[in-house]
């Protein structure tokens, strides 16, 4: 006697298999892929207008830094998703500490935008900010 074997369970449990895991890719890539566009690490570069001389922080991000008459704080940075066209964006607060009144009071406190600085710009009296990088 000849038997037969059941083809049609071990394709029904492989379709489900592959259902799965497709559901599985789908609902975690996204995430981890904007996991990998966010950064830990911020790097401005500060322009003192009085000396003429650049200097570059690397900023450790929601860590405050101070550089001579500034607190500079950022609270997070991104990378853009595209490759051909990159933006780095960043949230950053300034502090001046030079100025008693309002010493709670931020210089700068917004989204700065490394392809265009002019969209929010930094404006301060000696000094100038501009984002480099995030990693």
């Amino acid at each position: 006697m000849l038997l037969k074997k059941n083809t049609k369970v071990g394709k029904i449990k492989f379709s489900l298999f592959f259902i799965v895991q497709l559901l599985i890719a789908i609902i975690c890539l996204p995430v981890l892929a904007m996991n990998e566009l966010e950064g830990n690490f911020t790097d401005i570069k500060v322009l003192d207008k009085i000396s003429s001389k650049n200097t570059l922080l690397k900023l450790k991000n929601k860590e405050e830094m101070k550089y001579k008459d500034l607190l500079i704080k950022s609270m997070k940075c991104k990378n853009s998703e595209f490759d051909d066209n990159p933006e780095i964006t960043a949230y950053i607060q300034v502090k001046d500490l030079t100025n008693s009144d309002n010493n709670d009071v931020f210089v700068y406190n917004g989204w700065m935008f490394s392809s265009s600085p002019s969209i929010k710009p930094f404006d301060h009296p000696v000094y100038d900010i501009w984002l480099v990088n995030c990693y």
